[in-house]
């Protein structure tokens, strides 16, 4: 595979790791009162809300206990960070 295909693969991973901070930042925002709705909690909500609320649709909140933030994290660590490391071991390892 091509370099470019090589650095696509490592920026991606990169992505996700940035995006799992993101996430738990914004969660820790959530739990601190004087902090809801401050400007960083809505542009991480951006961010953030649109891969929860799908989420949410098929585990609602039970009570007061949203645990969308968990499942979107587990997805994000064991499916999607392994499947980059796969590809990028794949399209970064030289041709022999």
């Amino acid at each position: 595979m091509s370099g470019a295909a090589c650095n696509l693969t490592q920026l991606l991973g990169l992505l996700v790791w940035v995006y799992t901070i993101v996430l738990l930042i914004y969660a820790v925002l959530s739990w601190i009162p004087d902090l809801r709705g401050s400007v960083i909690e809505r542009y991480l909500g951006m961010l953030v809300e649109p891969l929860l609320t799908p989420i949410r649709r098929i585990i609602p909140p039970m009570g007061g206990l949203d645990i969308a933030f968990l499942v979107l994290i587990v997805i994000l660590q064991f499916l999607i960070r392994p499947l980059l490391q796969n590809l990028t071991i794949q399209a970064c390892a030289p041709l022999y």
